[in-house]
């Protein structure tokens, strides 16, 4: 039988509250399942302002425990309501260790069940306003895949797009799609946006679905999130794509038998030489 699963994503403006940005990202999670979406991607912290703009403590109190902390509970319900498999990115407390926090996506299994998270690997710090690393410590969870009741689930997040390392691991994990949510701003990154995925999706044959932010977010006004949210299939090719400039829902069918039928042709897994590539794992 042919295995097509809808996806959704979210781009969306900053509300200037906790509170309304989660109830936007609950109403566009039930529009997206009354278009038939069934795995859903919010965006990069998507509850909060990027903060990372500035180095403010204020800003750790936007933690929480995953997945014992209040959002997590209401996005599984939010899951079981609309039956969608939801990629929730949060600011994480350590559950274990009071005041060590991660950038983290909670999975969410489409009857509600809490599946795992990833924590971003890669922690960036650099200007214009992009200093992570007073915020986040650098993930310890490897490259999880997670077995979803539509597809199986990989996550990525922001600056780990950079790494094409990751993404092979989650290529060789059995990701069938792997979600990027990201926020990102023009005259930094914007001619790498619809590159580097695309390059993920043909190398490891899946689907990718990215996340961009929107808009300028006061005060800081680093610059523009840019948006230009998509997904792309595993021959590279971008086939949904929201607007530069305003918060939009996308949604996307997608034929996962693709990805065999790619992998068919070209011979990535097969032809790879792991025992040549030693050199990439020294310090």
């Amino acid at each position: 039988m042919p295995r097509n699963v809808r996806g959704a994503l979210l781009q969306a403006t900053w509300t200037g509250d906790k509170e309304s940005m989660i109830q936007k990202h609950e109403k566009a999670a039930h529009d997206a399942s009354k278009q038939g979406a069934q795995v859903m991607l919010f965006q990069e912290l998507f509850y909060g302002p990027y903060f990372c703009q500035v180095q403010d403590a204020q800003y750790y109190s936007y933690t929480e425990l995953i997945p014992d902390g209040p959002t997590t509970k209401r996005m599984q319900d939010l899951a079981k309501q609309t039956g969608m498999v939801l990629v929730v990115p949060m600011y994480e407390e350590d559950e274990k260790a009071s005041g060590i926090y991660y950038n983290t996506a909670a999975v969410i299994d489409a009857d509600g069940s809490y599946l795992g998270k990833y924590r971003k690997n890669h922690i960036p710090h650099c200007a214009p306003g992009f200093w992570e690393k007073f915020y986040f410590r650098p993930g310890n969870l490897g490259y999880p895949v997670f077995k979803t009741r539509y597809a199986d689930v990989g996550v990525y997040i922001c600056y780990d797009r950079h790494f094409p390392e990751g993404a092979r691991e989650l290529g060789l994990n059995g990701a069938e799609i792997v979600f990027n949510p990201s926020a990102t701003v023009a005259g930094l990154s914007e001619y790498l946006w619809k590159l580097e995925q695309p390059a993920h999706a043909v190398a490891n044959a899946f689907f990718v679905g990215a996340i961009n932010r929107v808009g300028y977010e006061d005060p800081w006004r680093i610059g523009e999130f840019y948006g230009q949210s998509y997904f792309c299939n595993p021959r590279g090719q971008v086939v949904a794509e929201a607007a530069r400039d305003r918060d939009e829902l996308i949604t996307a069918q997608l034929d996962l038998d693709q990805i065999r039928e790619v992998r068919n042709v070209w011979q990535f897994y097969r032809d790879r030489r792991p025992e040549t590539y030693v050199g990439l794992s020294k310090l």
